[in-house]
C-alpha cells in the first residue's frame, strides 16, 4: 500500500474537533442499516460497505477529500477507503476505533433501537457453525469438515481483510431496516454539499 492510499486515521477526539470547526468534514458510516440505527454519529450518512463498493464510482461525484468513513471498529471503514481510493478518491480518513471508540469517548452519539453489531453476529456464527461441526461428527462421521471449512473461512477472511459471513449476515432480514434505499443515501450525499 502506498502513501498515498493509506487512509488517514482520526481519535474521537481528532474528529470532535473537526466537526466543531467552520468547515465540518461529511461522516460517512458503512456498517450495515441495523448497526447504523442503534448508534450513529449525528449527522451521519449510512451507506453500508457492499453498497459504497457497488456504487463507489457514482459516490465518488458526491464526495471530497473532506470525508471522514466510519464503521464499528475501523476495519470495513479502512476497505471502503481503499475502494473509493481505486475509483479515484484516494486519501479519505477513518474514525480510529470507529463506533466503539467514539462512544467511549462520551462523543454525542443518537441512539435507536439496540442491535447486535456485525462483527459480534459473525463470532455467533462461525462459532456455532465450528460447535454443531465438531459435536456433530460423533453422530455423522465426516461433519467436522464444516469445522474445518469455518476455520479456513475464518483465516482466509484475516488475510484478505475481508468478511463472507458479514456480507451474507449483512443482508438478513434482522440486518436490514424498511426505510433503507440505496438511492436515497446517493442522494443525501449529492444534496449534502
Amino acid at each position: 500500500m502506498t502513501a498515498s492510499t493509506t487512509p488517514r486515521s482520526l481519535t474521537a477526539d481528532e474528529l470532535r474537533a473537526k466537526l466543531d470547526s467552520d468547515h465540518p468534514p461529511r461522516l460517512l458510516d458503512v456498517r450495515s442499516p441495523a448497526e447504523f440505527e442503534a448508534a450513529h454519529i449525528p449527522g451521519s450518512c449510512n451507506v453500508p460497505l457492499d453498497t459504497l463498493r457497488e456504487h463507489r464510482e457514482e459516490l465518488t461525484e458526491h464526495l471530497d477529500a473532506d470525508v471522514v468513513l466510519v464503521c464499528r471498529s475501523g476495519q470495513r471503514a479502512g476497505q471502503a477507503e481503499r475502494a473509493l481510493a481505486e475509483a479515484g478518491l484516494p486519501g479519505l480518513s477513518v474514525l480510529s476505533g470507529g463506533m466503539a471508540s467514539w462512544e467511549k469517548s462520551g462523543a454525542p452519539t443518537n441512539h435507536g433501537q439496540e442491535r447486535w453489531d456485525m462483527e459480534r453476529q459473525v463470532r455467533l456464527v462461525a462459532g456455532s457453525l465450528v460447535l454443531v461441526g465438531a459435536l456433530g461428527s460423533f453422530l455423522l462421521p465426516g461433519l467436522q469438515a464444516l469445522s474445518a471449512f469455518v476455520g479456513g473461512g475464518l483465516a482466509f477472511a484475516a488475510v484478505s481483510n475481508t468478511c463472507a459471513m458479514g456480507v451474507l449476515l449483512s443482508r438478513m432480514p434482522w440486518n436490514r431496516t424498511p426505510s433503507f434505499d440505496p438511492r436515497k443515501a446517493v442522494a443525501q450525499l449529492a444534496g449534502g454539499r
